[in-house]
């Protein structure tokens, strides 16, 4: 199941075929021998032989290229299993930055390098002088062909990327911040037991919107993490706050694969433990200065949140003499075995200075009549992304909106309907669907069609299917012509929603 192989129909270029492999959390044991375990960290090298025209690239902190298409790589710094990652197929480089390049199929180089030459070393500086010095050398990206089902997987040295982010005008380059965190949080401290994947992902979130709010200021990074704090309500709505995988220490059965553990609650409701933490410190300098001992002390090692609690605690021994790990209500220990609602929230509020502007004008697409007068006067060109999302978001829960309403703002925002970045693109389709609006269901089928990442693709298929006769033609035909170049578990959950038969 990790190694994944992908006919040339699979990639952006059509011509070859090309694989790769996913190895978190335990799929690696099936790609080679080793303690699939990330308590256990190693060094490793590889000699890899691919046929002619191909290359492969690896996760390691060197590599060269010998006679016969043979390729050595060596990671010299200690790894868990899950961090190995090798891909190989038809993929060229560019540079980017000092210590960076992208790769891709050779008709995505050039768009891979126009959107993230220069970004990426700007980011990597502010995460050093958050978090201490970047230890493994190169930050190099792999855009990956586009039936790639995730978002990105952070392999050091080399983070696996979806082409979604290619917007073509650098509107979702700030995705890879998280990625460029975790070369601190899960790869050099990580978590010893996929029970407390919390400590890899909340501390990653918490050092993620350090560095946004650093580079872009906190209004928008708080409207960022509104947006999460949104999804992380939508899931325990969904599963039901007493859930027992709704707390932050989840207890894995044997037997049990962690990958069905995943949700948002180690990502989002880590997050507000981390700011709790930091909230407890009240001196925001003197909580980046925790991190980067904290990051220091563990470095290369693999950790239990006792561990992460307990040196908390002997670095601020005026909070431990207060005993802040046993205030009623917030206890460390409820934090972390308590499934539910996060028993304390960060202060979102800069970010309503974006949010506020962005509800109105939804209330004003809304309305029965429009006062365009109104909506005239507010300037949407200088909106960056979450806004833009926010405002979208708002529109699709108001949905559907009085007949005309949707075509009017089609015209009036083409910055928004005929826009590239796939989160724009997403919930545009989804309004589409929504409104059964099916003049532009055509946009729908080419975004399902450019693209098969697993957080994108369900949705719509559901919204199809939950729609009008039109709109389930519309996903029957889609499917027939896309199902080739989906990933296999992509596909089969597009089956389910589609009432289809399950080839396993």
């Amino acid at each position: 199941p990790q190694v994944c192989w992908l006919a040339p129909d699979q990639t952006a270029g059509k011509q070859k075929p090309y694989m790769y492999t996913q190895g978190q959390a335990v799929l690696n044991r099936s790609f080679f021998p080793c303690f699939d375990t990330p308590s256990v960290k190693s060094t490793y090298s590889a000699t890899v032989m691919v046929p002619e025209g191909f290359t492969a690239v690896m996760s390691a902190t060197s590599w060269e290229k010998q006679k016969d298409n043979t390729f050595v790589f060596k990671m010299s710094q200690p790894i868990p299993s899950y961090l190995i990652a090798l891909a190989v197929g038809d993929i060229v480089s560019a540079e980017v930055g000092p210590r960076s390049r992208v790769w891709a199929e050779p008709c995505l180089v050039k768009a891979a390098k126009k959107e993230y030459d220069g970004v990426i070393e700007e980011f990597l500086v502010v995460g050093e002088k958050l978090f201490g010095p970047y230890v493994w050398g190169r930050y190099d990206i792999l855009f990956m062909p586009p039936s790639f089902p995730f978002g990105g997987m952070e392999n050091p040295c080399l983070t696996f990327l979806t082409p979604c982010l290619l917007a073509g005008d650098r509107s979702l380059v700030d995705v890879v911040i998280h990625e460029i965190s975790h070369s601190w949080f899960g790869n050099l401290v990580t978590n010893a037991s996929w029970g407390e994947f919390w400590l890899n992902e909340g501390f990653t979130m918490y050092a993620q919107r350090r560095i946004s709010t650093e580079v872009y200021g906190s209004a928008y990074t708080c409207l960022e993490a509104a947006t999460g704090r949104a999804l992380l309500r939508q899931h325990m709505d969904s599963t039901g706050e007493e859930h027992p995988l709704n707390r932050l220490r989840v207890v894995i059965e044997p037997g049990v694969n962690p990958d069905d553990t995943y949700n948002e609650t180690p990502y989002e409701k880590g997050y507000c433990f981390v700011s709790y933490l930091a909230h407890l410190v009240g001196d925001q300098s003197k909580f980046d200065a925790f991190l980067q001992a904290y990051v220091n002390h563990f470095k290369f090692q693999s950790i239990t949140a006792d561990d992460t609690l307990g040196f908390f605690l002997e670095y601020f021994p005026e909070l431990k003499e207060k005993g802040v790990d046993s205030i009623p209500g917030l206890e460390f220990d409820r934090w972390l075995n308590t499934p539910g609602w996060p028993p304390f929230l960060p202060d979102l509020s800069p970010g309503q200075q974006l949010m506020k502007p962005a509800e109105e004008l939804a209330e004003l697409w809304a309305a029965d009549g429009l006062n365009m007068e109104a909506i005239e006067a507010v300037d949407i060109m200088a909106w960056r992304t979450y806004q833009l999302v926010y405002f979208l978001d708002q529109v699709l829960q108001k949905s559907p909106l009085p007949a005309g309403n949707v075509e009017r703002l089609s015209q009036m925002y083409p910055k928004i309907s005929k826009s590239q970045n796939a989160e724009l693109r997403l919930r545009w389709c989804q309004i589409i669907l929504k409104n059964n609006l099916e003049a532009e269901y055509s946009k729908v089928k080419d975004f399902l069609h450019s693209q098969g990442k697993q957080k994108y693709t369900l949705p719509l298929y559901r919204a199809m299917w939950g729609g009008s006769e039109a709109a389930q033609a519309l996903a029957m035909e889609t499917f027939s012509a896309t199902a080739a170049q989906l990933h296999l578990n992509v596909r089969n959950y597009v089956k389910k929603i589609l009432g289809l038969e399950v080839t396993e």
